[in-house]
């Protein structure tokens, strides 16, 4: 029996599952990261107490604008590059390599803390719900038992874990819908009130810092892009899947924060909020709905809280994932479960990052809301604020290079516009970072998180110069994905496969020495020389082309000349390639 040469790697190993998620999947993973039953009793409640503006129904609505806008060129690239590595591929096909992985740098922190903080906010609620059910259970027992859910289900398949979520989501958009309906029923005053709607609200000095809130609530509809090998179809899922988990979040959040207006009243939601926090909504719809609707709403808050948590994970040990398979972290990194085809260390090394924190805080005794929660959430919002920012910059070059492959509006006007606007929603959320995370103003923390984030890139930058010098097929792969290139890179034959070609397969190719051209034999010495007085040859026997009276007859083969006067024949290439990236 002939042995298996183990130099080869099991193809299943290194690559994530194929063709497992439709559109409603890639939606529930988007919708799930931004947690929209979270954002309403939690965040939205938030922003009514500590801004005190009412402005907050039309400003989420104008961010769901925005961010619709970041998505139209966003998703534009994404019909062009498939990659499980998201904003760190878009920005090393957009702005170069170096770039690229001075973004993955920053990815993997900001994913990382935003997956984490949520382990916080899982542990109060729960132990709260526990509590009103007669079970006294602390806040690290509950997060301790969310993480090893996490765990199992980051290791198992992945259209697992969108079942879950579709589950989870359905339910908590239902719980969502039902109590906006009970408050627009029961308004304060007895009359419904559309004047937190109003346009003219936007313009206020506090609507830059409500916008910074409220773009933090929208974090994780990006991460549809992070599925995009396991999706079916990619170039058509991960577009329709991230517009739609754009639209519902922000449907959701904005009805929902003005029917909470509606249910409290214009004038006294401010107030209304700062007393009750995260109760709000459940006060405003208890005198009106069975005790047990809101018994429902309280777990479906907890679950919802889950449903973040796992979509976080999956974003962030595919991003670790994409970059082990192409050199930039340890190749260990690059391998999947043969089975389920999820990835085993970018799981694994989140889960014990994860595990580590929890345990940290456990023993340090900080309050898991604020300092866990509230921060590390905070912070990184901040970190997928720049990736949006840095990935609105390299769509707007990508396509400037690629002029033919998207219209107008999707490859200059709408990324142009996104950058502009997220550049000051970006400014803004630097400057007020301190009121954000509620700390003193002359307190370190005003510009440790930016300069953290400064010096991971700088990190990056590094490495990939340090690749460029050292391993340049390395380097050559960064952002190419599992089959390399783009569409404008590499030209097809007609026939061909539909893929680009691999990168890696273009530089071993390279890197080929050609075979030695074959030497055409001298014939100068085998034919003897002509006759000076012999006369011009006038065609060979049979060749009618040499006299010009004799018309050809039906049935002649070609002549010389016909075959000269032909029209070429139709190119091989069904297009002229443009000049490639590659070097």
């Amino acid at each position: 029996m002939a042995r298996k040469d183990v130099s080869e790697p099991d193809i299943v190993s290194t690559a994530l599952a194929r063709n497992r998620l439709g559109v409603p999947s890639v939606v529930f993973f988007g919708v799930a990261g931004a947690a929209p039953l979270t954002v309403v009793i939690g965040a939205i409640t938030t922003i009514y107490a500590v801004v005190g503006n009412t402005a907050v129904p039309v400003v989420y609505l104008v961010v769901a604008g925005i961010l619709s806008i970041f998505t139209v060129g966003f998703v534009a690239m994404s019909r062009h590059i498939v990659n499980s590595g998201a904003f760190y591929s878009y920005i090393s096909h957009g702005l170069g390599r170096i770039p690229g992985v001075g973004a993955a740098f920053v990815a993997l922190p900001a994913y990382a803390m935003m997956q984490i903080g949520l382990f916080g906010l899982f542990g109060v609620v729960a132990s709260g719900v526990l509590d009103g059910l007669g079970f006294t259970v602390g806040w690290f027992t509950c997060a301790i038992v969310a993480w090893a859910l996490v765990f199992v289900l980051g290791m198992l398949w992945v259209d697992l874990s969108g079942k879950v979520l579709a589950v989870l989501l359905v339910a908590e958009i239902v719980i969502v819908l039902i109590y906006d309906i009970v408050m627009v029923a029961n308004p304060a005053g007895g009359s419904v009130s559309f004047s937190t709607l109003s346009p003219t609200r936007v313009f206020t000095p506090e609507v830059a810092a409500m916008m910074v809130l409220a773009i933090a609530g929208f974090v994780g509809f990006e991460a549809t892009v992070v599925l995009s090998e396991e999706a079916k179809d990619p170039k058509k899922t991960i577009a329709r899947a991230t517009h739609w988990a754009v639209i519902l979040a922000g449907l959701l959040c904005g009805l929902s924060a003005w029917a909470m207006s509606v249910g409290a009243g214009p004038g006294n939601i401010v107030a209304a909020a700062k007393a009750e926090q995260t109760d709000l909504v459940f006060t405003l719809v208890s005198p009106h709905v069975p005790e047990a609707l809101i018994n429902i709403g309280y777990v479906l808050f907890m679950t919802s809280i889950f449903a973040a948590l796992l979509a976080f994970h999956a974003a962030v040990s595919r991003y670790q994932f994409a970059l082990g398979r192409e050199g930039v972290l340890p190749r260990a990194w690059g391998y999947t479960h043969p089975r389920t085809g999820a990835p085993i260390v970018g799981s694994l090394a989140q889960s014990l990052l994860a595990l580590v924190v929890i345990v940290v805080y456990r023993f340090t005794g900080a309050d898991p809301l604020i300092y866990l929660f509230a921060w590390l959430t905070v912070v990184g919002g901040l970190g997928v604020l720049i990736l949006m920012w840095s990935a609105s910059a390299a769509v707007i070059v990508f396509f400037v290079r690629h002029r033919h492959q998207e219209n107008v509006w999707r490859a200059k006007v709408s990324p142009i516009i996104a950058f502009v606007l997220l550049s000051i929603i970006l400014a803004a959320t630097v400057y007020g970072l301190g009121d954000l995370l509620q700390i003193e103003p002359g307190s370190m923390f005003h510009w440790l998180f930016p300069t953290g984030y400064a010096v991971f890139a700088i990190v990056g930058f590094v490495w990939a110069i340090v690749m460029r010098a050292a391993r340049p097929e390395v380097y050559a792969a960064i952002g190419r994905g599992a089959d390399g290139g783009f569409i404008a890179d590499a030209p097809r034959l007609k026939g061909s496969h539909t893929e680009p070609i691999s990168a890696r397969a273009m530089m071993a190719a390279a890197r080929e020495p050609s075979p030695p051209p074959r030497e055409m034999p001298s014939l100068t010495h085998e034919l003897p020389p002509l006759p000076r007085d012999m006369p011009p040859m006038q065609g060979l026997p049979g060749d009618r082309s040499a006299r010009r009276d004799i018309p050809p007859r039906p049935g002649d083969p070609p002549t010389l000349r016909d075959v000269r006067s032909a029209p070429p024949e139709h190119s091989p290439w069904e297009a002229p390639p443009e000049p490639s990236r590659w070097q």
